[in-house]
Parts: C-alpha cells; structure tokens; sequence
C-alpha cells in the first residue's frame, strides 16, 4: 500500500502535497488499531510530513498534506480562519431542491463519538446546500462546509431529511438496483450487493491562497461513486 500513496497524489509541490484519499482509510491512527493511516503512508514519501485537516474514515477525496512544520502552521491557520473553501459532493435519499441553502445548527458530539444539533450547547456549525441533479429517488448535492465540526455535512443534511446514501450511523440506507430498476433480475442462487458500499459523500476541492500563490485542487470522483452516479443516470432520471 506504501507505494500506492504516490498514485493518490493529485498535487504536489515543495510546501504540499494533495491526494485523493480513498475512503476506508483513516486520515490519523486509530487507538488500538495496527490498520494503515493516510499519515503514516505520508510520512513514508515526505518524512516530516503533517496532516493540515481531517476527513472521515469512509469520506473520499481532497486531504492537503504540509511537508514541513511552517507550512503546516500556515495552512492550519487558513482551514481555522475559514480562509480554504472545501466542496464536497454528497449523494441523499429523497428528491431534495437546495439552492444555495444555509443550514446554520450548532453541534455537540455525543459520548459514542456521533455529532448531533444541539441548540443549547453546541459550537457554531454552517454548510451551505446547493442540489446538482434531482432523480427519482436520490439527489446529488454540492455542500460547501463554513465551519469543519465533526461529521458536519452528514448532520446538517439529515436536518433537512436528506440523509446521505449508506450513512448507517445517521440512518441511511444501503441503496440496491432493484428499487429503481424496473424487471430487476439478480439471478437464481445471487445474493444483490448495494450500488455502493460506503458513505456517498466525496470532498470534491480546496480553493485557497498560500504565500500570494493560488490553489484550486480538485480530487476527481472515485469509481465507486462514479459507477453510482452512472447508474442513478441511466435507471433513476426523472421522465418529464
């Protein structure tokens, strides 16, 4: 796995590096777990290589990389000061019209490590919501996070009834072809797997400005929620 971190790599320079991370990989080690960690593979290319954010175990995508302790302390500072924009790419159940929606609900982290809108007790949290395509069933929505609580989007999202695909911990479900195919036929004896697998929310770019140099980063759709996107496409568009 140690030489696949080069292929994640989707920019690098002589302060940063960007990767796609791909989702089942945790950003951090986890306690008591000997599983890889994005920062370990990182500091195997770069020895002082220093995570600047954090997303999900089985959130893909965007993940910036400083390669020295000051440029780590600078972009830190931008993802603190809200200087980065972050984009992500989210797939909901339901049929959801967003335009440019803001969702402004402060959330507390529960004892077993969920997030939850708490109005008394929460930090602030915002996300803005603005839908992609609406099909049958689904909608893809492009969600652009103003503060970076825990599991921020996923939270916001279920506030709305929108609950992203195959998010267990929220209550979404595991999306299959045979609710949106019509004469579905999986075959005698085969048992259908899901059109994903994992969590369907992807961080899709970084914007941000570093010593006067602009960076727009983007981290191309993995093929999972590719595939996903194309069967959504060809079994789930709305007929008008």
């Amino acid at each position: 796995m140690g030489n696949r971190f080069k292929d994640w790599i989707i920019y690098e320079d002589e302060k940063i590096i960007a990767i796609n991370k791909p989702a089942g990989i945790s950003a951090l080690d986890e306690r008591n777990n000997d599983s890889i960690s994005i920062l370990r593979l990182a500091k195997k290319y770069s020895s002082n290589a220093q995570l600047c954010h954090r997303i999900d175990k089985d959130t893909s995508g965007a993940l910036l990389i400083a390669k020295d302790n000051d440029t780590y302390k600078e972009c830190a500072g931008l993802f603190r000061n809200r200087e980065i924009k972050k984009t992500y790419l989210a797939i909901s159940e339901g049929r959801h019209h967003f335009d440019d929606l803001k969702v402004d609900l402060p959330l507390d982290t529960t004892a077993r490590g969920k997030a939850k809108v708490d109005k008394k007790h929460g930090k602030p949290a915002e996300t803005n919501f603005t839908t992609i395509k609406v099909y049958g069933h689904y909608s893809l929505i492009s969600c652009t996070p103003v503060t970076g609580r825990l599991h921020q989007i996923r939270v916001h999202l279920v506030s709305q009834n929108a609950v992203i695909v195959a998010d267990d911990a929220y209550g979404g479900q595991m999306p299959y072809l045979s609710s949106i195919k019509r004469n579905f036929n999986i075959g005698k004896g085969k048992e259908e797997t899901p059109m994903i697998h994992r969590l369907a929310l992807h961080a899709h770019k970084l914007e941000f400005e570093l010593n006067g140099k602009n960076y727009d980063l983007t981290a191309p759709q993995p093929k999972d929620f590719s595939v996903f996107i194309k069967l959504l496409d060809k079994f789930d568009t709305i007929s008008l």
